[in-house]
Parts: structure tokens; sequence; C-alpha cells
């Protein structure tokens, strides 16, 4: 049993004053969470579109939604999250990703094989047996930039020429490539790419290539089925690992997920579906409203690209014009034109009746919340925005079971932000996935304190007793602030120690004061991170604690003696 576990109830609220943190050093060399058990409450609950509980409570516990909807008991465990009027949805989904692949060294000193038209497997890109799961890195900054944004699950494929490997389904959490994973192999990944200097080279080759390895891992595999039957008096089957990757795809238990950023690619994959027949997925689709019904008559599903030209800024007209002035202005009408297609290709899509998901494998993830209401704004609801984030890539993904929707059972993948989503000022405040709370900062507006005049800084010099208020009751203590020219420098204790532990990074702007303390439990750290708005002689504010949450801290300055 994890020693933690075993601690007085009442030392549990120590964890957020570094006094109190020398009796867990003794007691566990790594930190575990106090709880796995969270209350979000005051919160506009978004199910899934359409679905909404108005200022209602979330209950988390173990990394599952134990329950949803109002007036609920609060578990006594919780760490209580008080929204506030914010707003959770269902984590979102990115269909097609490379979120935490880590790509490979590019090799620019290859040799040429010897028969290039008849080149290794490998140095043509014809990799299907290889596992995305063995490049996952946790740690890679893209897992951290598109959860930040509100994204927890995501389907990853590998880096490649025509047949790189299989995908898999990801959490974006975990601290190893196996915490991350939900479904392994959850897709064939294909790519009309060509080799360099080498068979296939061209899209043209790639397709006849293609082709022939389908239909090779047809025949190897049926006579694979007449050899077990029957084993006397035939040749045993060779072992094949290429084809061998292509029989789940033969017996349509894993669909082939295609790149399919452009019209021609579609175009061919669609070709290449109808005559080999597999179960073919559309990745990261750009410009293909043209081909709204081959994609309806091969059912074919779909993720849409994040990924959206920039918009053509609006010029002021010259009431005199020549005949230059009039030509740009036609180009740029064209442009306009052809930028407006892009933008309302999920409006027509959704309009169709075509299920589709999101991929963002090719957009910047700073452009992703804004693209995202230039596609409202030409036509698609917030509803089927929403959709298409959530519940259909689930349902395309075969995981509507377990994430898309905020229900009673389903994984605890969600996002909170303080405004509805798709509101041009909401922020993200909170993501988690499996269960584990990630926070995230929002600089606010800064106020001016009226006692201490417009805009002028608070004095924080002195004595401040303070107390915070946490899941297993009130922690009180004090904090002495000094100032030493320009800069601060002061200590922290709590009441059931005299130690004092240093402030870091201490920060006065107007009336907002902020710093950090950190501490040592045996091998394991943390930094505990406070912020405060001071009224005069008082302050209130909030003390993080990594996963473990904000609380709520307000003081007051003892007198000068």
């Amino acid at each position: 049993m994890n020693r933690l576990y075993r601690i007085p109830r009442q030392w549990l609220a120590l964890l957020l004053c570094v006094a109190t943190l020398d009796a867990f050093a003794q007691e566990e060399v790594k930190l575990a969470p106090v709880t796995r058990t969270y209350a979000i409450t005051n919160v506009n609950i978004i199910q899934g579109p359409g679905r909404k509980v108005d200022m209602g409570t979330l209950i988390i516990r173990n990394g599952i939604i134990q329950n949803v909807g109002k007036n609920l008991s609060i578990p006594s465990d919780a760490i209580v999250i008080k929204a506030d009027s914010m707003y959770v949805y269902a984590g979102f989904i990115d269909g097609y990703s490379r979120a935490g692949v880590i790509k490979p060294k590019q090799e620019t000193n290859r040799e040429r094989p010897k028969d290039p038209g008849n080149p290794d497997p490998e140095q043509a890109g014809i990799t299907p047996q290889n596992d995305v799961r063995t490049s996952l890195n946790p740690a890679d900054k893209s897992v951290e930039d598109l959860r930040a944004l509100g994204f927890t699950t995501a389907q990853v494929v590998p880096y490649g020429g025509m047949l790189p490997g299989t995908g898999s389904i990801i959490q974006l959490g975990g601290e190893t490539a196996n915490d991350m994973v939900l479904l392994a192999n959850s897709a064939f990944y294909s790519e009309l790419t060509g080799a360099q200097r080498m068979y296939p080279n061209t899209v043209i080759g790639v397709m006849s290539k293609y082709r022939e390895l389908y239909r090779q891992a047809s025949q190897a595999k049926a006579y694979e089925s007449m050899y077990a039957s029957n084993r006397a008096g035939l040749e045993r089957p060779t072992n094949d690992k290429i084809l061998e990757a292509f029989y789940p795809v033969i017996d349509k238990r894993v669909p082939v997920l295609f790149k399919a950023d452009r019209y021609l690619d579609a175009n061919r994959v669609l070709l290449l579906q109808k005559d080999l027949g597999f179960n073919v997925v559309l990745g990261d689709v750009k410009d293909s409203w043209d081909l709204i019904g081959k994609i309806k008559s091969s059912n074919a599903k779909v993720f849409l690209s994040l990924d959206l030209p920039d918009a053509v800024k609006e010029e002021k007209k010259d009431e005199k014009k020549d005949q230059s002035t009039a030509e740009k202005e036609a180009l740029e009408k064209r442009k306009a034109e052809a930028i407006a297609q892009y933008t309302s290709q999920a409006s027509v899509f959704q309009k169709a009746g075509i299920s589709f998901g999101f991929s963002a494998a090719s957009a910047k993830t700073k452009d992703i919340p804004a693209n995202l209401r230039r596609m409202i704004a030409a036509g698609l609801t917030e509803d089927q925005a929403l959709a298409a984030l959530t519940t259909s890539p689930a349902q395309i993904l075969g995981i509507a079971d377990r994430v898309g929707t905020v229900d009673n059972g389903k994984i605890a993948n969600l996002v909170i932000s303080d405004k509805p989503y798709f509101n041009e000022k909401a922020k993200v405040r909170y993501v988690f996935v499996d269960g584990v709370m990630y926070k995230y900062e929002v600089k606010e507006e800064k106020k001016a304190d009226a006692k201490n005049g417009n805009g002028k800084k608070a004095d924080p010099n002195g004595k401040w007793s303070y107390t915070t208020e946490t899941p297993q009751g009130n922690s009180t203590g004090v904090i002495k602030i000094k100032s030493d020219g320009g800069s601060y420098s002061g200590t922290i204790t709590n009441s059931m120690s005299d130690r004092e532990t240093e402030l870091k990074s201490v920060l006065v702007d107007g009336n907002l004061l902020s710093f950090s303390f950190g501490f040592d439990a045996g091998g394991g750290s943390m930094t505990i991170e406070v912020s405060l708005t001071i009224d005069g002689t008082d302050f209130e504010g909030t003390m993080s604690v990594g996963q473990y949450g904000s609380f709520p801290m307000k003081g007051s300055k003892e007198p000068n003696r």
C-alpha cells in the first residue's frame, strides 16, 4: 500500500505549505496525488452537441466521470474546482496527427541502391510492419501545445514513405509511451509519396506498387488459410512481414488511413479504394469539396484539415483606377473566392451529410481556434463544429464508448474554458486527460488599486498573516516580504512549523503580487505558485499546487510594532 495514504488526514492540507513537506520527504520518495477525485462545481456542462446542464456539478473519480448533474453530493476526498460559471466540454479529438511522434533524422548521404528498379523495401519507404508506438515521446512539445487547446486524444501516424507503418490512438498525457496508448494498430497508414531516385518514385508508380502488394498479400493470405486446413503435400507458406501487415486490411478489421491533403491525391486514393475494396479514411483533407459524390459512394471516412489559407485583408478602395489596379483587384477577388471555398468546406460536407472529424497535422497550433471560428462564420454551426471535434471522430475511430461526450462512465477527458469555447475571448483554464488535471494560468487585465492611487504599486513590505482553504481544511501561516532597491524578497511559514522557506520570483505589478516557492520531498519536487491582489492592508488570491489544483488564499498585514 502506498505510504502516502497512511498519513493522517489533517496532514494532507499541509501539502500546500513548505513547512509540512518534511514529513512527506521521510515517507515517500516520489509524491503521489493526494486524491484522484475531483468535483467541478458551478459549471456549464456541455455533455455533447445540443446537450447542456446549466450550472451543474461534475464528479471525477480515478480517471472516470462518475456523475454529472445538479445538486450532487461532493465526495469528502474530492479536490473542489469552483468553476464560477465556466464551460466544460468533452476533450477534443485529432483524427490525423503526429503529436508526440519522433521525426527521424533525414539521411543526407544515403547511398543509391545498386538496383534502383528493385530496391530494398525499407529504402523505398515500404515498412507497413512498423508501429508508431515505438516512436512516441510523451514529453514532446507538440503534445502540450495541442493539449493546451483542449485536445486530449489523437490518432497518430509514423513518418515515412508510401507505407510508413500502423497508427495508434493515444491520450495526450502520460509519463511513458505505453501510458499514452488508448488503442493500438488503429489504422494502416499510407501515402502517395514516392521514393527518391528509385522505384516507385512517382505517384503512378506508388499506385502500381500498392496494387501489386495488396494482391500479393491477398494471395498469400488465401494460401495460408488453405495450408492451415490441410498441410499434407503442400509447400509451407513463406513468412513475409510486409504482406502480413496487409491481412487486417484485407479482412476489413483495420481501415487504410491515407494522407489526402490535395484534391488529386484524394481522387487517386478513391480510385485505389474502388479497385481494391479496402475501407478508407481520408486524412488532412483541404480542397476536396468537388469529390463529395465520390466520397459518399465509397463510404469513406474523412478528417478535414484545420489548416486554412490566410484571409485576404480588405484594402481601401481607390476611386481612380488604372488597368493594373483593376487587374490586381480582379486577382484579389479570385483569391478571396478560393479562400472562401477552403473556409466553407466543412459546411459543404455537413450539408452533404458526410460525417467528419478534424485533423491538426498540418495546421499551426496557434491558428486552430481562429480557424474554427472562420469555419463557423462560413456556415458551420457551433454544435456541428463541436461534433467534429468530439462525437464524430469518436464514432469514426470506434472509441465512442469511452470518449467524446461528458457522460457517466466515460474517460475523464475534459476541457474547461472561461467562456463558451468558440467565443473569440475564451481561454482554456483546465484540461483533464485520463483524469489528470492540467491547469492553465490566464493573465487577467490589470486593475488599479484605488486605495494606492491609480496605477501605483501596492506596498507588500511587512509581515502578512494568511489562510488557505483546502479540501482537508484551512491552513494558516505567515509571509514576510521586504524590498531592496527595486526588487523584493521574502519567506513563508506555516502554523504547524516555524521553518521559513525562501520566496522566489517575487513580483509587484500595480496591486498584483505574485511569487513562488518550492520543496523537495525525498527526491520529488514541486513548485507552488501564489498570485494575490492587494487591497490596502488585505489581500486575496490563489495558491496553485501543480496537479492538485488551485486553492483560495486571503490575508492581512500585521501592524508594525
